[in-house]
């Protein structure tokens, strides 16, 4: 097999950590493992800094994690006059789709169903609205071939593309584009893995106790040693857990749940549905197909008593089921639900509109470091350039012009070099040029090409990459973030492959 470009392994975790207990003095030391951490990391490291990355747990184990797996265009910003951002948001899924990561982010159609009780004015604002997002792409300079105008679609025509849309008073639907997200912790992992090829030290289950006189104390929870590094610098991204080390930070916390329910149920439609919630057109409920034979239905936006309040009772999915059921042709009931999952997103104590959903916040302290919170996921690249800028005109730091506007992650490829390596679209959507070299382990071990459970896609062979080049420790980081089962009913026997899995890798 050929060298893997940013390989992360317990054995490097190991090696670079005793690296940092003989000479602990870096440049910058970047706190959190989700998507604005390695952000940061990568941004940092591709300007000529030194950079080490501690997360507590594994890599995106918390918000980023948790999303609804879309890259935002901005069109429901413009209904607020967020010009602005819609912009901004256009700008970073253009470079997303076409330049940064091609193969984990794809064209979404969404169909918007004019329903009996959809309004004149909901039905006339939903179309603008769409078409303004459409000129805000042109703009922003991402090609009609990649992401193609809305448009009008009749009744039949919707049916057809998403087969358990109710035709009962139906008038017709608008077909607008999005960009999905395959996986929002496989994007994590991706940036992760890029800056370690360019020369991060990137730490899972390494704690970050305390900030003082230029050291950052951790402990390593693999062994319970100490470690203290000797930071220049430091950037806090630890999101909604950003205020342990800012106590200065007062934040609110919101919650979005998902569901997971099986394609078939819905006919296995071809598009996304947006339903609204509310007679405002940009406040509504998805239904997003997965490459796992899923549907995705979220999210809900409730207040969220802590960071950790990720919990989904059975009032949350009658909540989403209630809504989506509007337009549906068979009712969803709980019975239906594979899968549930939670994430909190922090706000600025007082806010009641969640500005941070929509806008990052770069807070730098008397003593220099910088805090970066906030935003959305579609933006990361943009928060870290805005969160190194600031810690450089901070600190009067030396160095380069940032450099991720036009770096690919590993796995990214130009899509024609995609669609040619004639294998599995689902490996291709995560694994990107690198699907290859995943099957690639099967070739002497067979029985990896077998699923981990018999209902979903994913292949023994992925556990045995996320060990060897995803940095995954524990069962429960293959399981639950590496691959995405554990966000469904087949939890629990996943973690039994997994864990035989992490077992044979530990012995070897």
């Amino acid at each position: 097999m050929s060298e893997i470009p940013g390989s992360l392994s317990a054995s490097r975790r190991a090696q670079e950590i005793r690296a940092l207990t003989e000479s602990p003095e870096v440049d910058l030391v970047v706190i959190g493992g989700g998507i604005t951490g390695v952000g940061v990391a990568l941004d940092a490291v591709t300007r000529g800094l030194s950079v080490v990355l501690v997360e507590r747990d594994d890599l995106a184990s918390g918000t980023s994690g948790a999303s609804s797996r879309v890259i935002h265009g901005g069109t429901r910003y413009l209904a607020g006059g967020g010009v602005g951002l819609a912009v901004e948001s256009s700008a970073e899924r253009t470079l997303l789709m076409q330049r940064i990561a091609p193969h984990l982010v794809r064209a979404m159609p969404m169909l918007v169903p004019e329903l009996p009780d959809t309004s004149k004015r909901t039905r006339r604002l939903t179309r603008l609205g769409f078409h303004a997002g459409d000129l805000v792409r042109r703009v922003t300079g991402l090609r009609s071939a990649v992401l193609p105008p809305p448009r009008q679609v009749s009744a039949a025509e919707a049916e057809g593309l998403f087969p358990g849309l109710s035709r009962e008073g139906l008038s017709g639907a608008v077909l607008s584009f999005d960009a999905q997200l395959e996986d929002d912790a496989r994007l994590v992992i991706a940036v992760a893995r890029t800056a370690a090829e360019h020369g991060a030290t990137i730490l899972t289950r390494v704690e970050a106790r305390a900030i003082q006189d230029g050291q950052v104390h951790c402990v390593d929870h693999l062994t319970g040693d100490p470690l203290t590094i000797r930071a220049n610098h430091v950037v806090n991204a630890a999101g909604v857990w950003a205020s342990e080390l800012e106590p200065a930070l007062r934040l609110g916390y919101r919650k979005g749940v998902h569901l997971l329910v099986p394609a078939a149920t819905l006919g296995r439609p071809r598009t996304a549905l947006a339903v609204p919630i509310s007679p405002r057109p940009d406040d509504v409920v998805f239904a997003i197909p997965q490459s796992d034979d899923l549907v995705l239905v979220g999210a809900t936006d409730t207040e969220a008593t802590s960071p950790d309040d990720i919990a989904v009772s059975d009032d949350d999915l009658r909540g989403l089921l209630g809504t989506i059921n509007r337009a549906l042709a068979v009712d969803l009931t709980i019975e239906d639900v594979v899968g549930r999952y939670a994430g909190v997103r922090p706000i600025l104590a007082g806010d009641k509109h969640g500005d941070l959903e929509k806008r990052h916040a770069v807070v730098v302290s008397d003593a220099g470091s910088v805090t970066v919170l906030g935003g959305k996921l579609t933006t990361y690249r943009r928060m870290a350039e805005d969160a190194v800028d600031r810690l450089i005109s901070a600190n009067m730091l030396w160095a380069g012009e940032c450099q991720t506007r036009d770096l690919p992650l590993v796995g990214a490829a130009s899509l024609r070099r995609l669609s040619a390596l004639g294998m599995d679209q689902r490996l291709i959507h995560r694994y990107g040029i690198e699907a290859h070299e995943v099957m690639a382990l099967a070739a002497s071990r067979p029985e990896l090409r077998e699923r981990v459970v018999p209902h979903l896609p994913v292949l023994r062979a992925e556990l045995v990459w996320a060990l060897e080049h995803e940095l995954a420790i524990t069962a429960e980081d293959l399981i639950d973030r590496r691959t995405r089962i554990g966000q469904t009913v087949y939890r629990e026997p996943a973690l039994e492959v997994a864990r035989r899995l992490v077992d044979i890798t530990v012995r070897s």
